[in-house]
Parts: structure tokens; C-alpha cells; sequence
């Protein structure tokens, strides 16, 4: 393994401890709290406050799994039912986010469902204020699309983050923050694939992935 590939794989992980940081913190909250605490009814709102911090902390961490790392198995495809599994508690938790899924059931290649779970990631990331969140995939032969579309009140996503997908960002220059946006760019443009960012606006993202198979 490079150096480079080192530091990214380093960039990934600081990525997901910032992501963790959460739900962890509130977990040890809860611990000194409940440590504290004689009433009951505390110290059942501490023990619910450690089952939902648990819960989040576990569907991160399965998220991350199949974006990042080697889950789905050694074979070349995957179910993309694996996916929706962590990405729905990943959008809807917040319970301001809606996830529209139009995703064949058939197996898609590994690459493409990273792809499909980093750029997800990132437009979860842009909806602020939450909205929907659309995921939609077509398979052609040699081929496969996705489009990913976010819509709410208010969409941010960051120049460098932007930059990070188009292809136009120094790999010198990567940061946590823009790890899993350059990521998604590298696994599309394997093969002579693209990924494309409609220009965004205050209330609608679109992002766009072609994969050569």
C-alpha cells in the first residue's frame, strides 16, 4: 500500500470518528448520568438515551462498513436490499429527511453500490434542514446509472466538497470533510465512467453517476 492510499484510508477514518463522535459521547453521557441518578423515571430516560445512542452509533457503523469497507461479501455484486438496510436509518433518523427509493431489486456491482452509498452520504450531508432524498438506479448492458437528488429548504454543500466530485480537487488538498465525495469520483471514472453535479441551487442537488461495468 502507497503512502497516498495510507493517508486517504486515514482520511476515511477520521471521517467516520467524526461521524461516531455522537451517538459515543452521548452513550458515556448516559453512563455518568445513570450512575447518578435514583429517581426511575431518570433513570429510564437515561437507559432510553442509551438504547437510541447505541442504535445510532450501530447503524453508522454498518453504513460506513459498506461504503468504506469490505462488507457485502468477496463476490463482484451485491444486493442492493443491503444498501436501503443502512442507508434508511442513515436518512430518516432525524425524522425531517424522506427517502424515495426506486432502485431495481437485482444485484448490482460492488463499485456501483459504494459509489451509490458515498454520493448519498453527501447529499444527506447537504440537506440542512432535511426534505427527500431520492435514489434511483438503471442497469444497461456494460452500464450502470445512478441519480441521486436531494430537495428541501435549504441545500449546502460545500465548493470544495463540489470540486471533490467533479474531479477538480488536488488529491494534496483532501480533508476528511471531502474524503468520500473524491471517493465516489475515483471509483466512477474507473473504466471510463463519469460522475456529473448539476450546478445547485438553494432547494434541489442532483447528482449523477455513469459506471462502466
Amino acid at each position: 500500500m502507497s503512502e497516498t492510499e495510507i493517508d486517504f484510508a486515514s482520511l476515511l477514518c477520521s471521517r467516520l470518528c467524526h461521524d461516531l463522535l455522537s451517538p459515543v459521547g452521548a452513550m458515556n453521557n448516559g453512563l455518568e448520568l445513570l450512575a447518578d441518578e435514583h429517581d426511575p423515571e431518570m433513570r429510564q430516560r437515561c437507559i432510553d438515551l442509551l438504547a437510541e445512542s447505541a442504535r445510532a452509533a450501530a447503524d453508522r457503523l454498518k453504513f460506513f462498513r459498506l461504503a468504506f469497507g469490505a462488507a457485502g461479501g468477496f463476490g463482484p455484486e451485491v444486493d442492493p436490499n443491503e444498501a436501503r438496510l443502512v442507508i434508511v436509518p442513515m436518512v430518516t433518523s432525524n425524522g425531517r429527511t424522506v427517502l424515495d427509493w426506486a432502485v431495481p431489486a437485482q444485484m448490482m456491482p460492488k463499485r456501483a453500490v459504494k459509489i451509490l452509498l458515498n454520493l448519498v452520504l453527501l447529499a444527506n450531508d447537504a440537506l440542512v434542514r432535511g426534505g427527500t432524498l431520492s435514489v434511483g438506479a438503471e442497469a444497461r448492458v456494460g452500464e450502470q446509472e445512478i441519480v441521486i437528488r436531494a430537495s428541501g429548504p435549504k441545500i449546502l454543500m460545500e465548493p470544495a466538497i463540489r470540486e471533490a466530485l467533479t474531479g477538480q480537487l488536488d488529491s494534496a488538498a483532501l480533508e476528511p470533510r471531502t474524503a468520500a465525495a473524491w471517493m465516489a469520483h475515483a471509483l466512477a471514472v474507473q473504466g471510463g465512467g463519469m460522475l456529473q453535479l448539476a450546478e445547485p441551487d438553494a432547494e434541489h442537488l442532483v447528482i449523477g453517476a455513469l459506471i462502466r461495468i
